[in-house]
């Protein structure tokens, strides 16, 4: 068998949600799928066993999201800690996330999750106002409250949870709000997700954002970190950026020239390679009839984690390509039926790179004197020279543009 790690996203409930968030691109699967879909106790089962058979460097990662995978009951994930318990062996390091809403997570819910050392991710868009203008009960009720109730829960039991900011029409332009509204409820672990949602022709729904609004967004993000949190909050992509500076490591997917690094397996069992293109056509098996070796070995998978690498000729002359690859094929119009297209979000992450990777490059530096670690090759450009044409593309001088000065580090 083919020994490159891989990890599991579970969708156990499918695309069932108790929400009926307007942004979320589940709503369609909604429609078409099982009335209830719940995962089996043998689906259940033959996954965990066959995915601990494998190699993994003895790593076993399950990441457990939906729709909402807390409609699957308490007694649901009991199960999936016995089997982990069952069928791994002495040495083997195993773990969850669970992705959710946050409205269902009791008292017992939360016990429950710290025993057994889950990471959580809430989604929370940020104070009221804000996130309840997408996000919505099934009977159209605000859900913010609920969120922050099953939040308490999770901090009387000091269960380890992120926050995910998915960051909309309506949001884009209030990042500092947000910001501050994460630190002032002490959310010190910040995850923020761009929308962009397509229809049929290829042209961005009203929730979502385009490329200039997310380089705005994300630099100001990134200015009130720098100057005075970059001790104290952590927000996943500038780990990432800073891990790849630091160690040349790209965790997260959208960073890598190669989209094989983990597979989804529906509740039904059926197994996809993203959680962004559970489609028919690139459907590549079921767990309860194939092997993972049969999908790992799969061409249909190999083409998909091929594509992230079919370049735009524009991405091809782009001084970040190596930190971007053409960003996730989810965002490129016309997705995986057109790979070389160029990704919306193309000029946010030149302005957001242009303005931020000389600040990375510093803290690098100081990681790796502190660590004792060997000077390393970028890959990428960290030093512009202030009368330079900004590398954005905007065309004006570096001083003028992207490269306005914060206080040093």
């Amino acid at each position: 068998m083919d020994n490159k790690p891989f990890s599991l996203l579970v969708k156990p409930a499918g695309a069932d949600c108790n929400l009926r968030c307007e942004y979320c691109f589940y709503i369609d699967h909604l429609e078409k799928q099982d009335s209830n879909p719940r995962m089996s106790d043998k689906t259940l089962e033959r996954m965990i066993s066959s995915y601990m058979k494998t190699e993994q460097n003895r790593n076993y990662a399950f990441g457990w999201q939906g729709g909402e995978p807390t409609l699957m009951g308490l007694e649901f994930f009991k199960k999936v800690v016995r089997y982990q318990q069952e069928y791994g062996k002495t040495g083997d390091l195993v773990s969850n996330g669970l992705q959710t809403n946050g409205t269902l997570i009791t008292d017992e819910w939360a016990r429950f999750l710290a025993q057994y050392k889950f990471l959580i991710g809430v989604s929370l868009d940020g104070p009221p106002e804000l996130h309840n203008s997408y996000r919505k009960t099934i009977g159209n009720q605000n859900s913010h409250s609920l969120v922050m109730k099953g939040i308490d829960n999770l901090r009387k039991y000091d269960v380890q949870y992120n926050i995910l900011i998915l960051v909309n029409n309506k949001t884009v332009s209030q990042p500092e709000r947000i910001y501050d509204y994460m630190k002032k409820n002490r959310f010190y672990f910040h995850q923020y997700i761009p929308c962009i949602e397509f229809g049929e022709d290829s042209k961005l729904l009203p929730f979502s954002i385009n490329g200039e609004q997310w380089g705005d967004f994300l630099c100001k993000i990134f200015d009130l970190w720098i100057q005075n949190d970059i001790y104290r909050v952590s927000i996943r992509l500038f780990d990432s950026i800073l891990e790849y500076l630091v160690y040349g490591n790209t965790h997260v997917c959208f960073m890598n020239n190669n989209c094989c690094q983990y597979f989804v397996v529906e509740h039904d069992g059926s197994v996809y390679p993203c959680d962004f293109f559970v489609r028919d056509d690139l459907l590549l098996g079921n767990i309860n009839t194939d092997s993972w070796n049969h999908f790992l070995e799969s061409q249909k998978y190999k083409k998909f984690g091929a594509n992230k690498s079919t370049l735009n000729e524009e991405c091809k002359k782009c001084p970040f390509l190596n930190i971007c690859y053409g960003d996730c094929q989810k965002n490129r119009p016309g997705d995986t039926k057109s790979p070389k297209s160029l990704s919306i979000l193309c000029k946010g992450w030149m302005k957001f790179y242009s303005h931020s990777l000389p600040y990375f490059a510093k803290l690098a530096n100081r990681i790796r004197i502190e660590r004792n670690l060997p000077k390393k090759d970028m890959k990428v450009p960290t030093k512009f020279g202030r009368n330079d044409p900004c590398p954005c593309g905007s065309g004006k001088k570096y001083k003028n543009c992207c490269g306005l000065k914060m206080k040093d580090l």
